[in-house]
């Protein structure tokens, strides 16, 4: 294993603005540096805009997409509430509540904020873990999604939810724990990890590899639910939409990213196209959701059928 680049992080911070890469950052054992200023990767570093005594704001547009997320999520939130008829509602709100903490910690993690005290650059890292544990829970949540529309259980009960948040906090408090270990040093099992090539397993299985498997067993549990089960095709379109939108997003996060920065000299890089198109794959998830589903529950009318209408 270790003529290979598995689990190897240095090639992905290089190129990309990924919040694991706060983990690692020189800046963490060197007080005095601002954050975003010290790249430590041999990358183009990400500049941003300018602030007053040589501070810089790394990632303005990903901050501003990262709030307007947040507020299209809530809205989508109470949108769903209004459909009380709608197979795992509750369940789908889960996986809308954990995008809401993952664009929270997305300010602080990728924002390129100016950070020029330990007590600051501490709350970056902790942001950062928080951050990584959510991507893998909400991401998780969204694969039980995918299970929950088979009827197994009955959507919207304790045992439901209470199933997939146990089993979403087991993976966020693990995954979590590991970044903090990484970042501060606990139990020096991850020390290795903070010298190039960051080499972390771990992190590496769960950040990196678990979410694409939770990604594709959605999109295959989705397709076999509407294909086979409902008999539908024209949700299939909201689906693969969702599916090519986030696509697009990675491919401007880990392939355009570093040409985009060295083009525009550090002012942006492929981290803010990244923040948008995945808010665009979430609002289209919900957009499949909304449209395999029901709004209320058929309402009887006389000689005891049932108006659906």
């Amino acid at each position: 294993m270790g003529s290979t680049q598995f689990g190897n992080f240095q090639n992905f911070c290089r190129d990309s603005t990924l919040p694991v890469c706060n983990l690692f950052r020189p800046w963490r054992d060197r007080p005095g540096e601002l954050f975003g200023q010290l790249q430590g990767y041999d990358g183009c570093q990400l500049s941003g805009i300018g602030l007053s005594g040589g501070r810089h704001l790394g990632n303005l547009g990903s901050i501003l997409i990262a709030f307007i997320a947040i507020l299209v999520t809530i809205f989508l939130i109470m949108r769903s509430n209004r459909k009380e008829a709608a197979v795992g509602r509750r369940e789908f709100q889960l996986f809308l509540v954990g995008y809401i903490i993952v664009s929270i910690c997305e300010i602080f993690t990728v924002g390129g904020l100016p950070m020029g005290s330990p007590l600051q650059q501490r709350v970056v890292l902790g942001f950062s873990a928080v951050h990584l544990g959510a991507i893998v829970a909400t991401l998780w949540v969204l694969m039980l999604n995918g299970i929950v529309g088979f009827q197994l259980l009955d959507d919207g009960t304790p045992l439901s939810l209470g199933l997939i948040l146990l089993s979403a906090a087991a993976l966020f408090i693990g995954t979590g724990y590991i970044a903090l270990d990484t970042a501060f040093s606990y139990s020096g099992h991850f020390g290795a990890s903070r010298d190039s090539p960051h080499r972390n397993i771990g992190l590496y299985v769960l950040y990196q590899l678990a979410p694409l498997v939770f990604l594709v067993a959605f999109f295959i549990l989705e397709t076999i639910l509407v294909l086979r089960v409902l008999g539908e095709k024209k949700p299939m379109l909201y689906l693969f939409a969702a599916a090519l939108l986030f696509a697009i997003g990675q491919i401007f996060q880990y392939v355009i990213s570093t040409h985009l920065c060295q083009g525009t000299n550090g002012k942006i890089n492929g981290a803010l196209f990244e923040t948008l198109f995945t808010l665009l794959a979430v609002v289209m998830t919900w957009v499949f959701w909304s449209s395999i589903t029901e709004d209320s529950w058929p309402m009887p009318v006389s000689g005891g059928t049932y108006d659906t209408s």
